[in-house]
């Protein structure tokens, strides 16, 4: 994950050790595209690689969020109007919401489970075939947990994978990620 194929969007203050990736978020970073809330941003920190085959990108997230709506978690993007995230987002010290946003043609849509406890580590694996997606989520990284099947509508040579992290609101909190690995989909 550390190599010089992987650029990234919107640098955060950031810093690798021991293996994992430590991304400090700046405030009124997102990734959101005008439903229901009429705004429109793609200022979140995503650290990304270029991909042109079937895949599956897993990573295991630690956030320690400070305000609502923090996350961190996978992104798939084609553009700024088209593209997938799976995440955590921090709603109250009460619960999490562990969701979906998928973006096409400029529209976003979110897709949540409410996670009534302090959960703190959380793994994802999004794979593909063609332009349809299975977005998972696992407690521990070995028994997961389907969150949904989505479709992105263009066509696309292309598309740029990776993690991403951001802070919606005026705040800013610690994302870890580690256990990255890209490879091929065996999604069927």
């Amino acid at each position: 994950m550390f190599d010089k194929s992987y650029r990234w969007l919107n640098p955060p203050r950031h810093d690798i050790k021991d293996g994992q990736l430590i991304v400090f978020t700046s405030p009124e970073t997102d990734f959101w595209q005008r439903t229901h809330y009429g705004f429109q941003k793609d200022n979140g920190h995503c650290y990304i690689k270029k991909v042109n085959y079937n895949f599956s990108v897993t990573v295991r997230t630690e956030s320690y969020p400070d305000k609502q709506y923090d996350q961190c978690g996978l992104i798939v993007r084609k553009d700024g109007d088209n593209w997938i995230k799976a995440s955590m987002e921090y709603e109250n010290t009460n619960h999490y919401r562990l969701g979906s946003v998928v973006t096409n043609n400029g529209f976003s849509d979110w897709a949540t489970l409410d996670i009534k406890n302090k959960t703190v580590v959380m793994w994802y694996r999004i794979q593909n075939n063609e332009n349809d997606f299975l977005i998972e989520y696992s407690s521990d990284g070995k028994d997961w947990n389907q969150l949904r099947i989505t479709h992105l509508f263009n066509s696309f040579s292309y598309l740029q994978v990776g993690i991403y992290a951001c802070s919606p609101m005026d705040s800013s909190f610690t994302a870890i990620f580690d256990n990255y690995k890209l490879e091929k989909s065996n999604w069927k």
